[in-house]
């Protein structure tokens, strides 16, 4: 009989871990303002949130660096905004350097062991999907709802046939990946406060 109380009780206290679909929620990287995460952002953060609350998995990365003159990385603003919310800072890892989705999952790879949901708006995810299987990552993901223009979906759709045709992903300096971005034809005004997820 003590046997069973001593199963019953291990099974209650590692019912959370049994219970976890993931090791990690990640949360791709958009624009904040003065630590404010863009309304972008905050879709992600609160999506994550949700799924995190719901014991999806037991821990939040949270990725992007700084553009120029922000005081604040993606990273730390998204973190910021999740600790208040009760996430505590033992169950986040906040990454602050990377300027491309690529970067986002490249630089949180060396830390994201088990199976991983990618957060992030819906055009954007196939292409993240993409990124971290190319990583080796065991990734799944999360499309966050909302209104995306034709023009996100577009732009999303030349980064990936870039990529499916075996072609590396763009750093933010390349010539080409300078026009994907910037092109007016395919994105308004570059880090509106509505900004998109950030080319490869």
């Amino acid at each position: 009989m003590e046997g069973v109380r001593g199963f019953v009780a291990l099974l209650f206290l590692l019912s959370p871990v049994l219970a976890a679909e993931y090791a990690w929620i990640v949360v791709l990287g958009a624009a904040q303002y003065g630590g404010r995460p863009s309304p972008a952002l905050e879709r992600r953060l609160l999506a994550a949130l949700a799924l995190y609350q719901k014991g999806l998995a037991p821990r939040i990365a949270v990725a992007g660096g700084k553009a120029a003159g922000d005081t604040l990385s993606e990273g730390e603003a998204g973190c910021r905004y999740l600790m208040a919310r009760g996430v505590p800072q033992e169950a986040l890892l906040c990454e602050t350097r990377s300027q491309s989705t690529y970067q986002n999952l490249l630089f949180l790879r060396p830390h994201l062991e088990g199976r991983v949901l990618l957060v992030t708006d819906a055009p954007h995810l196939p292409r993240a999907l993409f990124l971290a299987r190319l990583l080796g990552l065991k990734a799944e993901g999360y499309p966050v709802p909302g209104r995306y223009p034709p023009q996100y979906w577009l732009r999303e759709s030349l980064y990936r046939l870039w990529l499916y045709l075996g072609l590396r992903p763009l750093a933010q300096e390349h010539p080409l990946g300078k026009l994907l971005s910037q092109a007016t034809f395919l994105q308004a005004a570059p880090r509106s406060p509505d900004s998109p997820a950030k080319g490869p």
